[in-house]
């Protein structure tokens, strides 16, 4: 028995179609589904999901093959195809939305859809060996069964605490294998745990069962393979239920990405097994799971497989299939758009094989289709186009009569594109129409590509010297998305110089994250790809931290410093604000002198003292008569005021 395993949510979905492996579904990095015929390698059926763009395709499987007998509805179509034996016909696909579309290779159109499930992303469909019941797995921690006769959940639950990442259902049925990275293993009956598994550090991606015995004989195993985990772990079900942890391992060069299992139905067979890692390398494995080993396996064969040129360059494995001969596999090589698909007898006595294909010669997949010829669109006679441009973005220009005469006999060199740039500007700055910003921002496009392609310094510095923002994000909206990671990297390079040139380049750097960040996610490569300016960027968010404390400071020293500057008074004034004049008697006026005393001061020393005496004698005579104090009170009170008066005065 064969079982497919390996569309994680890491790699793009790929699965050959169970027993006969007559066709290869993929899902490429443009999000549509196509499905290869191997025997005549040709290019059998391609579907585009109506939201292809926004809910990506995450996982595929093929459902069980059907024959005539199963049903009504496969009746009709077998009766359709005209064929007998059994064939594989219904695919699932989980997408980013949250919904499983159930596509029909024998109607070659979408079966049924499947949502209002799940919240989140599907993670992974696995179908039941009846193929009328479906499971997915999601980002919502749940897992739910679906009813294909209804298209409706039959049930749904909670199955770890983190997003569910693969599942795969037992031959017999019985059981279900979840994983996000603690591995359970379900009663389909009951809905409830049977086993749980310590599992893994990262996100399990595959789950396989290695073997079909029943599950209270110590003899049912499974393997796992999780993300950036070199190691493929097997797990052993045991009777006594001490099973937590894995029992055999086995070696290989990168994570897994694709694995195709011939399952042990005996202990007298051994487990084959065909594992793809990321890296593009194939590792063949062959042995007998009786019980725990502490050491890990390493391959019996390890294939490689590279071009025929002089300085060889690797060609990346994509998928593989196991034979019902142990020397023959069904392989597949090159990319997800166009794979080439063979099959090759190994010779499995050598621990290493290199295979040296010519790729150009070998791509024998064809694609029957007419739905992407090129068409040639009618321009008028009278419209003068300044450059080869984008599709739909032409315009007359207003240049010098040579310039004129020229463009009817040869086409414009790069240093006439850029004088035609001046010229618009100049236009545009003495109040040219406004048709001319839309060409200036077609020309900047077009000179744009023609500099990425060509690595013209002279005419990506003309372009990126622009500080118009409208500028900006018109010619990078009209870039062809071929153009935008090389932008993308001639920004990180520019981003690394001089400060000045760098505030230049976080507008053009915005501008692609603004236009083009749904192309930019869709890479599968784009972590390695942007990780120079992921560093950058980075360290540079470090240092700002650092500076703004600094700036902070140093705003504090420099208020200061102005308000201490702003309190020193520089000039005083030393002219009097008010001027209070006393009046002066007629005799000191009469005097002159103000030095020297009049005789009429010496008289008032005299009254003065003679007062004081009097004022005496009163104190003396007050002691002596008590009653009397009431008055000489109100005396002095009065004597009071009048000395108050007079000092008024």
């Amino acid at each position: 028995m064969a079982a497919d395993g390996g569309s994680s949510s890491l790699q793009l979905p790929c699965a050959f179609s169970p027993k006969s492996r007559q066709y290869l579904a993929l899902c490429a990095q443009d999000g549509r589904l196509r499905i290869w015929n191997t025997d005549s390698k040709t290019l059998h059926q391609e579907y585009v999901p109506s939201a292809h763009l926004s809910a990506t395709c995450i996982c595929i499987a093929w459902g069980p093959c059907r024959t005539v007998k199963e049903g009504p509805q496969r009746k009709k179509r077998k009766s359709e195809a005209g064929q007998v034996e059994e064939k594989a016909d219904l695919l699932a696909m989980g997408t980013a939305a949250g919904t499983v579309l159930i596509y029909s290779t024998a109607k070659g159109a979408l079966h049924c859809t499947l949502d209002g499930g799940h919240s989140g992303g599907v993670n992974c469909v696995q179908w039941h060996p009846d193929d009328s019941l479906l499971y997915s797995g999601s980002d919502d921690t749940n897992i739910i069964e679906w009813d294909l006769q209804t298209g409706k959940p039959r049930s749904r639950w909670k199955a770890d605490r983190a997003a569910v990442t693969s599942l795969c259902v037992s031959p017999d049925g019985k059981l279900l294998l979840s994983a996000g990275q603690v591995i359970k293993m379900w009663d389909l009956d009951t809905k409830e745990v049977y086993r749980k598994f310590t599992g893994h550090s990262t996100a399990v991606t595959t789950l396989c069962f290695a073997t079909t015995r029943p599950p209270d004989s110590n003899g049912l195993y499974f393997l796992s393979g999780a993300a950036h985990d070199r190691l493929l772990s097997v797990w052993q079900v045991r009777e006594d239920g001490k099973d937590k942890n894995s029992v055999v391992s086995f070696t290989l060069t990168d994570e897994p990405q694709h694995i195709d299992i011939v399952a042990s139905n005996s202990k007298d067979e051994a487990v084959r097994m065909a594992v793809v890692c990321k890296d593009g390398q194939m590792h063949l494995f062959e042995h007998f799971l009786n019980g725990p080993c502490k050491k890990p396996f390493s391959p019996s064969c390890t294939v490689q497989m590279s071009d025929t040129k002089d300085s060889p360059m690797p060609i990346p494995l994509l998928a593989a299939a196991l034979g019902a001969d142990t020397r023959s596999v069904l392989l597949t090589y090159g990319n997800h758009l166009q794979p080439v698909v063979e099959r090759v007898e190994i010779n499995t006595a050598e621990r290493h094989i290199c295979l040296t294909r010519d790729v150009q010669t070998t791509l024998s997949l064809s694609m029957e289709t007419t739905v992407s010829k090129v068409k040639t669109p009618i321009v008028n006679a009278k419209s003068k186009v300044l450059v080869p441009g984008l599709p739909g973005h032409q315009g007359p220009v207003k240049g010098t009569e040579k310039r004129k005469k020229d463009t009817d006999t040869k086409e414009l060199s790069i240093a006439e594109r850029l004088g035609e740039i001046d010229l618009s500007t100049v236009s545009a700055v003495k109040g040219a129409p406004k048709g001319t910003a839309s060409l200036q921002t077609d020309n900047f496009a077009v000179l744009l590509v023609q500099g990425l392609e060509s690595s013209d310094a002279n005419i990506l510095n003309k372009v990126f010297q622009t500080r118009k923002e409208v500028v900006i994000k018109k010619t990078v909206a009209r870039l062809p998305l071929p153009a935008v990671l090389p932008l993308v990297e001639e920004i990180t390079k520019r981003l690394q110089g001089h400060p000045f040139t760098a505030v230049l380049m976080v507008r053009w750097l915005k501008a692609v994250l603004m236009h083009h960040t749904s192309y930019l996610a869709s890479l599968p490569d784009l972590v390695t790809q942007l990780g120079v300016l992921y560093h950058m960027i980075e360290s540079r968010v470090k240092m700002f931290h650092k500076l703004t404390k600094l700036h902070g400071k140093l705003y504090l020293l420099t208020t200061q410093v102005a308000t201490g500057d702003s309190n020193t008074v520089t000039d005083v004034d030393h002219t009097a604000k008010l001027v209070y004049e006393e009046e002066s008697s007629d005799e000191d006026e009469a005097s002159g002198d103000e030095g020297l005393p009049d005789e009429e001061d010496s008289d008032n020393w005299e009254e003065e003292e003679a007062m004081e005496e009097k004022m005496e004698d009163k104190e003396e005579e007050d002691e002596e008569d008590p009653d009397s104090r009431t008055d000489s009170k109100a005396n002095g009170e009065e004597d009071m005021d009048h000395e108050n008066e007079s000092e008024e005065e």
